[in-house]
């Protein structure tokens, strides 16, 4: 991997957060018209607002802290890219004589096993080719039945569309036609990555922004007492 690279990458990442948070906080001040031009509003506020940004950035528990999210940026890329070299990150046709390889090589494997004129196969079908990018740490792969006779007969698989799930080589588990998913066509993927999390396929996703939190409020507590020491020093 090009450190270069993957320095600018994680660089990117870090001002886009701190960015994004910022134009966050900023919409949700509580400006009124005229805010910009009331000079005897502004005069009669006891708070200094100039905040000394280089002072800001000294602060240890906040320099620690971006340390901290750096590195574990960093860790997540090199993961990442380790994965997708082994196959992750899309969903893959494979042949019966990879299919072996496929499912041993990586420790989570989700292998669909179709019928290219089955419905409900494409059904399936839509639904895994949304989940494999977003589950870079599980294995998403497909085999047309018809091409692969042995392991139809070695793994026992008679109805269509058969999902098995696949951990450290092991068949653990499978979702035999919609069974699982609430027996109807129009079952969503959240869905069927809820049902895949609850397996153990699947790692559950964290609500947006909350990688962010704690390094969001440590500027804002940061900023807080900027402001207090300077108040206290008028």
């Amino acid at each position: 991997m090009d450190p270069d690279a993957v320095k600018s990458t994680l660089s990117n990442l870090a001002f886009g957060n701190v960015m994004a948070a910022a134009a966050r906080d900023y919409q949700k001040l509580p400006f009124s018209e005229g805010s910009y031009c009331n000079e005897k509003a502004q005069s009669s506020n006891p708070v200094n607002d100039e905040v000394d940004l280089d002072e800001l950035m000294d602060d240890p528990e906040l320099e620690k802290l971006h340390a901290d999210r750096i590195a574990s940026l960093k860790r997540e890329v090199e993961k990442r890219e380790a994965f997708k070299r082994q196959g992750h990150g899309e969903y893959r046709e494979v042949s019966e004589g990879d299919f072996l390889g496929e499912v041993t090589r990586s420790e989570k494997v989700i292998c669909h096993f179709y019928h290219k004129e089955f419905y409900r196969c494409k059904i399936m079908d839509k639904h895994l080719k949304t989940l494999a990018p977003r589950h870079v740490d599980t294995k998403f792969i497909k085999m047309d039945a018809e091409n692969a006779p042995f392991f139809v007969t070695k793994l026992a698989i008679k109805t269509l569309p058969c999902v098995l799930l696949f951990s450290k080589g092991i068949a653990i588990d499978r979702l035999v036609g919609f069974q699982d998913l609430g027996t109807k066509d129009d079952f969503s993927t959240t869905k069927l990555e809820n049902v895949l999390v609850k397996k153990g396929m699947l790692s559950k996703k964290k609500k947006e922004d909350d990688e962010d939190a704690e390094y969001q409020e440590s500027i804002r507590r940061s900023v807080r007492s900027s402001e207090n020491l300077d108040s206290d020093s008028d």
